[in-house]
């Protein structure tokens, strides 16, 4: 395949495929294009039959400046349509993000796009059917009568023939009228919404179950609010059979349970206690016709598995997946009719889907034996209904990567787009994951990211810790970190204590240690490059975005002599108000034991409080419109720096998100970060 020209592979039997020699064609050619089947648009795979055009002499390679790092994905956080016809997302659209819709066959359909609101985020889209697609969207939000904000989220229906949008339930006054709890797979553009009428304690605090008609609007109400439970779950014929009841504190939880009856009554089946680190039973579905249920439990030994399990009795049945040692299992697939699990993701794989059904276990085994699996990725991320066309990744840990249709059906392949129309597919700085042992003999994880076409040894440095605290950098495309690598320097991503994707018990290693072992194990990872001969000490600097931010700059205070400089993007500088001021809130008891636990004395860990203590200059960079970390902290931070006498500089940018979802916005982060490293850490 050559220009995202279509290979007619051979036809796939039985549904999987028999053979991967033509598919491995397919996929080599694709991965050796210099351009994408259509620039910022959807390729038409059924008019594209014809014989591929000539091949065209490569490409040159791409000028790695900041444009071609900062360009918004073509595509994001998005499916196939049921009948496999169209896609929805988040598109990369002149230099924004936008919702969206493509038809993949026919190209005289209008494609659909949706700006996003001012002050918003899209959570996610989903298909309803055929024609009815869902967003979330997610505000930061003033508290009527209080100085205080509060996260408010909503949804909307968009009809695809139409682009007709409607807000549904946006009469009701909660804090979180999104809750999807079933979609209708029959055709019909019925959902069931969990949905709150009241902010505070009240009789519409609690959550009721709604049916909502997307062409009609109509709407009733299925399950009554009830006192405590603050989420229900539905079965795969829209039957609400459970919800999570927590107290006010948060402290306490129990599980009511129902049959596929909708007449019975619910009644109380678990319980569970936070302070005593107990889990309460979490069924993922509801197996089709008996009281089982399928559910992640984790054993004695740490190890995550996905069992069915009998809500009545809480007897564990079959296994069907258990994680590898020393990982999670991070989410699981479901068929749409929600019936069966077709798969689970790892914690060390996080898009890599672990096929339970056989069908597609065979189909990704074919896909595997077509590429260099040590190199390039082919992750299946989304399906039509009838599991017969799909959304394919073709990505590695140095290049954005690729988005393609295929279909069993023929065989028929396409590449839709490449993800970055600057960089393409071309490989930049190569990616590699290491381990080191912190201080006290713990193993870390870290990802490792070396300036392309420059020897591992003696490099200047750049300690990139990853935002949360609870989340985890893993060997994928990630923007940031190429950019900071083209500049020359060898860039570092470790996954200290209290990281996700490890287990409880390294989860829990980080309770007590924010800003201490937290940090300690950052700064060994630099220490561990030292010693590997990989890393100059004396040419070390720290960034990081979000909990990262916090780290650059409680990691200039707490070892003022280690890094020449810092970068602070959407930074946290002070604990106190973002993580330890829950009063009023319900489940405050359960909010607060949780940060408490991560540290003694969050004034004692807050940069903000330890200025005089810092040394290197510090850039921050924090968009306006951050709805995630309030722009206030980097303005205090600004400030106090200011006051002390302390090198400091400021980018605030006036329409910047917490994920830099403008182009313009995205350039003028990686150009500040270039230009301050060139000038205090010169490379």
């Amino acid at each position: 395949m050559r220009n995202g020209g279509m290979v007619a592979a051979q036809r796939l039997g039985a549904g999987v495929a028999r053979s991967g020699s033509v598919l491995a064609l397919a996929l080599a050619t694709s991965m050796m294009a210099a351009a994408p089947a259509a620039a910022q648009t959807a390729a038409t795979p059924a008019s594209a039959q014809a014989s591929a055009a000539p091949a065209q002499k490569a490409a040159s390679a791409p000028v790695l400046d900041a444009d071609a790092f900062a360009q918004i994905p073509f595509f994001a956080d998005g499916a196939l349509s049921p009948d496999g016809r169209r896609i929805a997302g988040k598109f990369g659209m002149g230099g924004t993000q936008v919702i969206g819709i493509r038809n993949l066959f026919d190209p005289q359909e209008k494609p659909m796009n949706l700006a996003v609101p001012d002050q918003t985020e899209a959570d996610w889209v989903q298909w309803v059917g055929d024609d009815y697609l869902l967003v979330k969207l997610r505000a930061l939000l003033p508290m009527p009568d209080s100085a205080d904000r509060t996260y408010v989220s909503r949804l909307i229906s968009i009809e695809r023939k139409t682009g007709k949008v409607t807000r549904l339930l946006w009469t009701l006054a909660g804090q979180n009228v999104a809750d999807v709890i079933w979609v209708a797979h029959d055709g019909t553009p019925e959902i069931l919404l969990s949905a709150q009428n009241s902010m505070y304690l009240d009789e519409g605090f609690f959550p009721s179950v709604h049916r909502v008609n997307l062409a009609t609007g109509r709407e009733h109400v299925v399950q009554s609010s009830r006192d405590g439970v603050l989420s229900w779950q539905a079965d795969g014929n829209g039957v609400v059979r459970s919800g999570v009841s927590v107290t006010k504190s948060g402290r306490m939880s129990q599980l009511y349970y129902r049959g596929a009856d909708p007449s019975q009554q619910l009644r109380t089946i678990d319980r569970a206690s936070s302070k005593a680190h107990e889990s309460l039973l979490d069924p993922i579905l509801f197996v089709p016709g008996t009281d089982n249920a399928i559910a992640v439990l984790t054993g004695d030994d740490g190890r995550d598995r996905l069992y069915e399990i009998n809500m009545l009795t809480q007897q564990t049945g079959r296994v069907l997946f258990e994680a590898p040692a020393g990982t999670e299992i991070a989410r699981t697939l479901l068929s749409q009719d929600r019936s069966a699990v077709l798969g689970v993701t790892t914690s060390d794989m996080p898009d890599r889907v672990h096929w339970l059904d056989k069908d597609m276990a065979e189909l990704q085994a074919a896909f595997d034996k077509s590429v260099e699996p040590q190199k390039v990725s082919v992750e299946i991320s989304s399906l039509s209904a009838d599991r017969r066309a799909m959304l394919l990744t073709l990505a590695r840990p140095d290049s954005p990567g690729a988005l393609y249709y295929f279909s069993l059906d023929g065989g028929m392949m396409q590449r839709v787009a490449v993800f970055n129309d600057k960089l393409k597919q071309v490989p930049v700085s190569p990616v590699k994951t290491v381990h080191y042992k912190a201080r006290d003999g713990l193993s870390i994880e870290a990802v490792v990211t070396t300036p392309k076409g420059r020897e591992a040894h003696n490099l200047p440095v750049v300690m990139l810790p990853h935002g949360g605290p609870w989340a985890q950098d893993v060997a994928s495309w990630d923007y940031l970190a190429q950019y900071i690598a083209s500049r020359g320097y060898l860039v570092i991503q470790p996954n200290f204590r209290g990281s996700t994707g490890y287990g409880a018990d390294f989860l829990h290693k980080g309770e007590g240690q924010m800003g201490l072992a937290m940090q300690d194990d950052i700064t060994d990872g630099l220490a561990w490059a030292v010693s590997e001969g990989l890393a100059d000490p004396k040419r070390a600097c720290i960034v990081g975005a979000s909990y990262g931010g916090y780290a650059t700059m409680w990691g200039l205070a707490k070892d003022p002599d280690l890094y020449r400089c810092g970068v602070s993007i959407s930074g946290v500088a002070s604990l106190r108000r973002e993580v330890n001021d829950f009063g009023n809130y319900y489940m405050e008891g359960k909010y607060s034991d949780d940060w408490k636990a991560m540290t003694p004395d969050f004034a004692a860990v807050s940069p903000l409080n330890a200025v005089d203590r810092i040394k290197a200059p510090l850039l921050l960079i924090h968009g306006r419109k951050d709805v995630t970390v309030a722009v206030s902290h980097s303005d205090a931070m600004a400030s106090r720096m200011r006051a002390a006498g302390k090198t400091v500089d400021y980018v605030s940018l006036p329409k910047a998100d917490h994920y830099f979802t403008r182009l313009d916005d995205r350039k003028a982060m990686l150009d500040a970060i270039g230009a301050w490293l060139a000038k205090y850490n010169p490379s």
